[in-house]
């Protein structure tokens, strides 16, 4: 994907507004592919290999395929237009590197709150800590080979999520579908501030 330099806004002589959203979730949901697949700089990551310690300590079981985990953040940015910029930090999906949410959240206009319908236990952490900051979200459902395992009003239910917290489905690895994610946290987040 081509890497677009900063433009000035029409008329301002200044760069975009940089705006910080917060992708979170449990361990596997697709934090990483989603940050990696609408990101218009190569990604920072900090992918390591899962050992067979940390893979009992972090319940990696429902998800086997999976070799490598993100042990701090993933970062990527994408220009939605002349005005706006993400910046997007990929949070890590396990229980033991909750405590860095705090300062990956700071300064965020709002948060995209990754699950898999399959594994809905997963996104309560998130969900949780997204209701107590206060930071705008919404919870978007990865469609995992395309398929949901459950309908939308069943995962709001099961998640305890208010009426009022969009819940989407996308597909991480479709760019289309991750941005249209993003649009919707924007939209939720800048509806929140007016």
């Amino acid at each position: 994907m081509d890497s677009k330099p900063f433009v000035d806004a029409p008329g301002t002589g200044r760069p975009p507004l940089p705006v910080k959203i917060v992708i979170a979730g449990g361990f596997g949901v697709g934090k990483t592919t989603a940050v990696s697949q609408i990101s218009e700089i190569p990604v920072l990551t900090t992918e390591a290999p899962i050992t067979e310690i940390a893979a009992d300590i972090d319940r990696t079981g429902q998800v086997p395929s999976k070799t490598t985990t993100t042990v701090a953040l993933d970062f990527g940015c994408i220009t939605i237009d002349e005005e706006v910029k993400l910046y997007l930090f990929g949070t890590p999906g396990q229980d033991r590197f909750g405590f860095m949410w705090r300062d990956l959240t700071e300064g965020a206009l709002g948060g995209l709150v990754i699950v898999d319908s399959r594994r809905l236990d997963d996104g309560y952490p998130a969900v949780d800590y997204f209701e107590k900051t206060g930071l705008p979200f919404v919870v978007a459902v990865n469609l995992f080979d395309g398929f949901l395992s459950h309908n939308l009003e069943d995962v709001r239910w099961a998640l305890a999520v208010s009426d009022d917290i969009p819940i989407v489905t996308f597909d991480a690895r479709d760019r289309g579908s991750v941005r249209d994610a993003l649009l919707a946290v924007l939209q939720r987040s800048l509806a929140r501030v007016s």
